[in-house]
């Protein structure tokens, strides 16, 4: 997905608007996936992997961990109709395996690939992303499972983690310390009803769309988040955003219950938000919406789809001017009235 591009060097230009589309296109794609998932989630005719079928799939001849030896590190059994991948125990010099789309229920086999760099398991029937700890894995794709949970996931040198269009409600145990190059964490499409538990520090992108969010909460601790997507929630309020999170640059809203643009201002705390999206929110409707979102917040260079033009920025400075001497002048008043009360003789 063109969204989980790292945002770290954050610099606004079309590249945004091209993932948004894309977005928008794979939100579709994903629905008819997952109907299909649903659809053929029924048991299987028993379909073990074959040493044939296997050495069909087996590619990049590399040497292996003590150089004096060469073995097949690369292997794609995607679309094999595959119910059992006990075979792949023998074969510890894997380093990239894809057994997407395809039937299996099991992953304990993959406890054995002590070198295995990279796992595409999307489109099977797991129930849950339980691993043995893996020192070297860096990438985990378990999209369109069936997974209820965020269990033993423990793996140190894990950067990317995709667990999209599941059935997680709630994020639980993913350590910190055992995750500590987790950067991207992908869980659109699963149950959630709570932001709580991600608690992780170092984790610059987190895509939350399409889930069961009410409110933000518990992402105080992301200072190094850069790219958050809470698209097609049911997000009513913009509290929960914090000053710690200092690294935010890209907040995607679109297709949430926001009512008011006042909450707008809740967002001022977040020092490096460039990109805001609040398209198909109540809010968006309203009158001076695109002035009122760059009066609130002075330093935002784009709102939806469009960029904020100079002419805008002026008028935006002029009303936030304007609001300020306005605030001064009730204080002055307000100053006077109390003098005077105070300095009035008593009868």
């Amino acid at each position: 997905m063109s969204d989980e591009d790292d945002l770290d060097d954050y610099d606004p230009d079309q590249e945004d608007l091209e993932r948004e589309d894309e977005e928008e296109k794979e939100t579709e794609e994903s629905e008819e996936f997952r109907k299909d998932v649903e659809e053929f989630s029924e048991e299987w005719m028993p379909n073990p992997l074959t040493e044939a079928v296997l050495k069909e799939g087996l590619s990049l001849l590399c040497k292996t961990g003590n150089g004096l030896a060469h073995a097949y590190v690369k292997l794609d059994l995607k679309d094999r109709d595959l119910t059992d991948i006990s075979l792949l125990r023998t074969y510890i010099h894997l380093r990239y395996v894809d057994i997407s789309e395809n039937h299996i229920s099991d992953l304990s086999p993959m406890n054995s690939l002590t070198h295995l760099l990279w796992l595409k398991a999307d489109g099977n029937q797991l129930r849950s992303a339980r691993l043995n700890e893996l020192p070297y894995l860096q990438m985990v794709s378990f999209a369109y499972n069936q997974i209820t949970d965020t269990e033993g996931i423990t793996h140190p040198r894990l950067g990317s983690l995709d667990l999209k269009g599941n059935q997680i409600r709630v994020v639980t145990n993913l350590d910190p310390e055992k995750l500590s190059n987790l950067h991207t964490l992908e869980l659109r499409g699963n149950r959630l009803e709570s932001t709580t538990g991600i608690n992780l520090p170092k984790l610059k992108n987190l895509f939350l769309a399409q889930n069961m969010l009410k409110k933000v909460e518990g992402l105080e601790n992301l200072s190094s988040l850069t790219t958050l997507h809470l698209r097609d929630n049911q997000i009513e309020n913009l509290s929960g955003f914090s000053k710690e999170m200092k690294s935010l640059q890209y907040l995607n809203l679109r297709g949430n219950m926001v009512s008011s643009l006042s909450e707008v201002a809740k967002l001022r705390e977040l020092p490096k938000l460039r990109a805001l999206v609040l398209m198909e929110n109540p809010c968006a409707d309203e009158t001076d919406y695109r002035q009122e979102a760059l009066v609130q917040i002075a330093h935002l260079e784009r709102l939806d789809k469009d960029f904020y033009e100079e002419e805008e920025r002026a008028d935006a400075d002029e009303v936030r001017q304007r609001l300020k001497e306005e605030l001064e002048q009730e204080a002055d008043t307000e100053n006077d009235l109390e003098h005077d009360a105070s300095s009035a003789p008593l009868v």
